[in-house]
């Protein structure tokens, strides 16, 4: 299994927003992802990896944790290229748990072993990787 980190604003669609989609059985396509990093990301990842949901730009925190339940396919909301081709991509996307507490950013940088988190080293980056000494740390943190 590997481990992400998926970046949304709470107010558009927040972590609660993602709970209660998945407790009425439904799942989310991680769609509006238009940087290559990130849509190779989602591309690299499997059924049942899992990472966390984090609230940007208001709040700036990990909140929860989300499951991938459907891999990479054309997201519908791109327009398609010159060729007539799809080149974003996104996932499907459910709800696991949400953090007991939320990491905020300013924790994760004041913590050295996190240092070389993608969220802080590649900020800009929507879809990121987690290592699994990071994500054991991570959980820890927000009391799991």
């Amino acid at each position: 299994m590997a481990y992400w980190l998926m970046k949304s604003e709470p107010d558009v669609f927040s972590f609660d927003d993602m709970q209660a989609k998945t407790k009425r059985g439904e799942t989310e396509a991680w769609h509006g992802v238009r940087n290559y990093a990130a849509r190779n990301n989602m591309r690299a990842m499997a059924l049942g990896d899992q990472a966390f949901f984090y609230h940007s730009n208001i709040g700036k925190e990990i909140v929860g944790i989300i499951e991938i339940v459907g891999l990479a396919h054309p997201d519908d909301t791109a327009d398609l290229n010159a060729k007539g081709e799809v080149v974003w991509e996104c996932v499907d996307v459910a709800a696991v748990k949400p953090l007991p507490k939320p990491v905020t950013l300013a924790t994760v940088k004041a913590t050295p072993e996190l240092s070389n988190l993608e969220l802080v080293k590649l900020s800009r980056l929507s879809v990121s990787k987690v290592s699994p000494d990071e994500w054991a740390l991570i959980c820890t943190m927000g009391g799991l």
